[in-house]
């Protein structure tokens, strides 16, 4: 089957959602949507590992959230939320993402080629053999990885800046690791949050996830898999277990 496109140019997000997923019911593997902006909540739910969704625009919020199974590829930034309780599959950002980017993320894996804003990876969390991945290619904002109960998170700082030099990162991680080309200051580490030097056996569970990313953008990866990079992690399952009374 041919691949469906649908032009999104002035489309409400409802009835362009509706197409997508009518498309899929009747078989569609490869959705292409272009002319989208601000339209929110494309992907979502959807199911089929055998599917892809092209989409040549900028996205609105919760891209992909609640998915299960799909590819999204988008030519251009996403809004707020993409892979928001994302369980299975795989979005590709072309771009910059928003705010909250892998919100309670569940499973699957969002690479974002450029930076994120706030909040990148909070409430990550993993279950079993799902365990979500979250690659941003240049850098993240304030409080990455808050609340991280598991899963990876990478940030390689492709943009000539570091991966991230705000406050509060791994604020409240109880779960999960996060991993920086380089290392960051201490002083934007969160409460909760360790720093040390990436082990040579936690770089070969790297390699290939940055390999994957590199090779989504045409990145030689080269230097990213041989340069050094620390893990950011938890202090304790319980960070804040003194601020609670023992009643």
């Amino acid at each position: 089957m041919a691949a469906v496109r649908i032009d999104a140019k002035d489309l409400h997000y409802t009835p362009l959602n509706q197409q997508i997923r009518k498309a899929i019911c009747d078989g569609a593997k490869e959705i292409v949507i272009d002319n989208v902006l601000g339209q929110r909540f494309i992907g979502d739910g959807l199911r089929g590992n055998d599917v892809t969704i092209t989409v040549n625009g900028v996205p609105g919020g919760d891209l992909a959230m609640f998915m299960s199974g799909p590819t999204v590829i988008v030519h251009g930034n996403a809004d707020h939320a993409p892979g928001n309780t994302m369980n299975q599959g795989k979005v590709i950002i072309h771009g910059s993402a928003g705010d909250a980017t892998a919100h309670s993320m569940r499973g699957g894996r969002v690479y974002v080629r450029d930076n994120i804003g706030y909040r990148g990876g909070i409430h990550m969390k993993q279950y079993m053999e799902k365990r979500p991945i979250l690659v941003v290619g240049g850098s993240a904002r304030a409080f990455l990885g808050e609340y991280m109960a598991g899963g990876l998170l990478i940030v390689l700082g492709l943009n000539g800046q570091p991966p991230v030099a705000e406050r509060g990162v791994g604020s409240g991680i109880h779960g999960g690791e996060i991993y920086v080309r380089g290392k960051i200051d201490t002083k934007y580490l969160g409460v909760g949050a360790k720093q040390e030097p990436a082990t040579p056996d936690q770089m070969a569970i790297l390699k290939p996830i940055i390999e994957d990313f590199a090779k989504a953008y045409g990145i030689d990866a080269a230097p990213l898999v041989s340069a050094s990079y620390s893990r950011i992690a938890a202090v304790s399952a319980r960070p804040f277990a003194s601020k609670y009374t023992p009643e």
